[in-house]
């Protein structure tokens, strides 16, 4: 077994708001899963449309105190252990410590399992965590069960901004959180990783300024960014297709999902920084 997937996140919230939101099942059913029973100290599961395998609850929860809790989780026959620690870093600041089982680089990028979708997984749902506490809308939660990937937000900030946000190397890793560098014209490279990493780079499609950046990643399909004007901000939609549809790519989605919250943080808060801590996701 490799070594625990650890992402850490902060959130602009109390501690006590942060263990709510994590256990409540009202409150997880806005921002997590479908379905939620939640009685402690004994039951915590979820399941339903938003879950990995989620045609039923494969949870069992295991510890829970003021500082988190930890539970086991089937997923493709092999029970993971998925951990949430919370620590208070002020008054209102959170951070929020996650430690996942049972998770390969490799699997996520070969979709042979389910298992490869956890890093993303986790990324995604930590964002809508995050934007449920400090006031905002969701970006999206993902319908595992759905073969159609499609995302719509909105950006508090011109369609020249977040266009240049979108294809500007040095903007992009900054909010993503990740190195990418691009070459922004078409045939261009789109590399996760830069350049010189160990895997192929993307290819840019499509570039028209200030409406659309198209991107063809090989496999995983193609994704499209468009961009339109709404009341001064920037309605943002965001589509992945041309993929094999019996083996959809979740993983490198929810990875995309996760990075519109980030995107949308970035145009929005004067004083913004990252929700990632020492984690690229």
């Amino acid at each position: 077994m490799t070594e625990p997937m650890i992402v850490r996140a902060r959130v602009a919230a109390p501690k006590a708001a942060v263990l709510h939101a994590l256990t409540d099942p009202d409150t997880l059913r806005r921002w997590f899963a479908e379905e939620v029973e939640v009685e402690l100290p004994s039951r915590y599961e979820f399941w339903g449309r938003y879950t990995p395998e989620g045609d039923a609850p494969h949870q069992k929860l295991t510890h829970v105190d003021d500082d988190g809790l930890t539970f086991t989780w089937l997923l493709d026959g092999v029970d993971t252990t998925t951990s949430i620690t919370l620590e208070a870093e002020a008054p209102d600041t959170t951070v929020i410590v996650l430690s996942q089982s049972h998770f390969d680089v490799q699997e996520m990028f070969e979709g042979k399992t389910i298992r490869g979708v956890l890093h993303t997984f986790w990324a995604m749902s930590l964002a809508n965590l995050v934007d449920l506490l400090e006031g905002r809308e969701l970006t999206m939660r993902h319908d595992f069960s759905d073969t159609e990937f499609r995302a719509e937000t909105l950006i508090d900030a011109t369609p020249a901004a977040v266009y240049d946000s979108l294809i500007d190397t040095e903007k992009v890793s900054t909010w993503f959180g990740y190195p990418i560098s691009i070459e922004p014209w078409v045939g261009g490279r789109y590399a996760m990783g830069g350049f010189d990493a160990p895997f192929p780079p993307a290819k840019i499609l499509e570039l028209e300024p200030n409406q659309k950046v198209t991107v063809d990643w090989g496999a995983p399909g193609v994704q499209t960014w468009e961009l339109a004007e709404s009341d001064g901000k920037t309605r943002l939609t965001f589509v992945q297709s041309g993929f094999d549809t019996t083996n959809p790519p979740h993983a490198s989605w929810l990875g995309s999902v996760s990075g519109l919250a980030e995107l949308r943080r970035f145009h929005e808060l004067t004083d913004w920084t990252p929700i990632w801590i020492s984690e690229s996701v």
